[in-house]
């Protein structure tokens, strides 16, 4: 595995001892004093406030364009065969049996193993402001760590600066600069005037967003009222942009924070105590009966409780467009470790909504095989165990959020395909398929299809791993799924058409990653016009009235 930064010693071979000497002392000094756990010092690759090259930092591309991935079986949300696949210039050419190459392509042999779509995480954190810190992982770390896990796209969420959406987007433009694989934008509303109206339309016509989220939970920062929220809603029907909802009564949360405190619960279990499933459960369905009231699609992040689950089931039944994101956390995780004696434990699996207790895993899972839920993300938004610390004596000062960006293929493998739950196919399409179909990057992202683009996967179902914060790839030194074993492990990852996770190394080079512009009107929007006709003609109003003559 590469680990740290490679220093190039740019001075004459006249001095090389005592440059020698100079350049190991400040590298072990960087080492000794940047990075203060071992798994940081591991696992984090280089700053990315520093210019590269694609010889820097022991990071290199591969010098071949053209790639044949021959004998696996190639597996599409809706078909799987046994083929080769050819990759030249980025893109696939062919997927068929028994493909001839010349001498100057690079052969990787898939016998016995599935070629699959790279993964695509509808939900990530990076770089993130927030609670008085940033998020650990930023562009380029965060997205080392996905592309080792399998993940070779991500849709982030912009936070407006200061309400402006404008301002939020230059501003994670920048923080996207040292990217190494291709992302996208959500962007999130947290205030509400004419100003963000037109901003809205600027940010789907000519920025490449094509979804908007707003945050029922966070007083006193993000959240925002109904008003908002329907004129939210309304202004996402009329520009074809999918409405995103993070689910909690924010209201009813901050009564139960104050009420843990008072309580003397000061420790992380207080915040599962103060914001409980029955709040995430009515805030999904406050948020599903305005987005019915509007008429317009709604996506419902981080599902994480029964209630929520349910709310959605109940709308789906009746024929409302209404999609649910699990994240790997809540598939996989129960609320136990809360209650742990040691701060730091407990405090590295707060995350909003809460890890729930024991069967609302397995509870989610079951929605994903009958349908209920359609994808799996992660809200990948990690905080090291300082920042954690910040909580200490108030739960309500725990920075939120937890791993997975890495984690998430294989753990979904593990515990939906490994036991039996659900095919080859359906792991495609929880894991990239059907993400790419609903922001409107189908098939050029999601498939092993000619023309697409070549982002692709080799798990080997026989192989097992482990997992471990000193052997995983985010900046974070904890990890919310420490000592987890499973079956079936990505061996090899192709981002934009280069092999850049191979032989558990990885091949990277920062600022080679691509903005993914995303067009409105997904298929959810089909038929929303003529539904309106119909709930229009419904009526039989206005009733014309004869005025009394007297």
């Amino acid at each position: 595995m590469m680990i740290g930064c490679r220093v190039s010693d740019s001075s004459s071979m006249a001095s090389a001892f005592t440059a020698k000497l100079i350049s190991v002392s400040l590298l072990l000094l960087v080492f000794l004093f940047t990075f203060p756990s071992v798994s940081e010092s591991n696992n984090l690759f280089c700053d990315a406030g520093s210019g590269y090259g694609e010889q820097s930092c022991g990071i290199h591309s591969t010098s071949s364009s053209k790639i044949l991935i021959k004998g696996g079986t190639v597996v599409n949300a809706h078909h799987l065969e046994i083929a080769d696949v050819y990759v030249e210039d980025g893109s696939i050419a062919a997927v068929k049996p028994n493909i001839k190459v010349g001498d100057d392509v690079k052969v990787l042999d898939a016998t016995g193993k599935y070629v699959m779509p790279g993964g695509i995480d509808p939900h990530t954190h990076l770089a993130m402001e927030f609670m008085g810190t940033e998020t650990i992982d930023d562009f380029f770390s965060g997205q080392a760590a996905a592309l080792a896990g399998g993940t070779t796209m991500h849709i982030d969420f912009v936070i407006p600066v200061n309400g402006s959406l404008t301002a939020g987007f230059e501003a994670y433009k920048k923080k996207a600069k040292m990217s190494c694989m291709d992302y996208g934008f959500h962007m999130a509303i947290t205030k509400w005037d004419e100003v963000v109206s037109k901003e809205m339309e600027v940010m789907v016509k000519e920025k490449g967003i094509n979804s908007f989220k707003f945050f029922m939970a966070y007083k006193g920062s993000f959240m925002i009222n109904d008003e908002l929220l329907l004129e939210g809603f309304k202004r996402c029907k009329s520009l074809g942009a999918l409405a995103m909802v993070h689910a909690e009564n924010g209201d009813a949360v901050f009564e139960g924070q104050k009420r843990m405190i008072e309580l003397g619960i000061t420790g992380p279990e207080g915040h599962a105590l103060s914001r409980p499933p029955l709040l995430e459960g009515e805030a999904t369905a406050r948020a599903i009966r305005l987005a019915k009231f509007v008429n317009t699609p709604l996506y419902v992040v981080h599902v994480m409780s029964i209630d929520a689950m349910e709310e959605i089931a109940k709308a789906r039944k009746s024929g409302q467009r209404v999609i649910g994101e699990p994240v790997v956390s809540g598939l996989v995780l129960d609320d136990s470790w809360l209650w742990s004696s040691d701060f730091l434990t407990a405090a590295k699996y707060v995350m909003s909504p809460p890890i729930r207790s024991s069967g609302h895993d397995k509870a989610l899972q079951g929605a994903l095989v009958t349908g209920i839920l359609q994808l799996v993300g992660t809200d990948h938004c990690t905080f090291n165990s300082t920042q954690k610390a910040f909580g200490i004596d108030d739960f309500r000062k725990i920075p939120n959020g937890v791993n997975g960006i890495e984690e998430r293929m294989h753990l979904v493998w593990d515990i939906m395909v490994e036991s039996g739950k659900i095919s080859v196919m359906d792991y495609v399409r929880i894991t990239s398929s059907e993400c790419a179909r609903i922001f409107n990057l189908y098939p050029r992202k999601g498939a092993i299809l000619v023309g697409s683009d070549a982002d692709i996967i080799i798990l080997n179902p026989n192989s097992s791993l482990e997992i471990t914060a000193k052997s995983h790839h985010s900046r974070s030194d904890t990890n919310v799924y420490e000592g987890r074993r499973g079956k079936g492990k990505v061996e090899v990852t192709i981002a934009g058409g280069r092999v850049v996770w191979a032989n558990d190394e990885l091949n990277i080079v920062p600022g080679s990653g691509k903005y993914i512009e995303m067009t409105p009107f997904n298929y959810l929007f089909d038929g929303i016009e003529k539904a309106d006709e119909n709930y229009l003609s419904s009526f039989q109003a206005p009733v014309k009235r004869f005025k009394s003559s007297t």
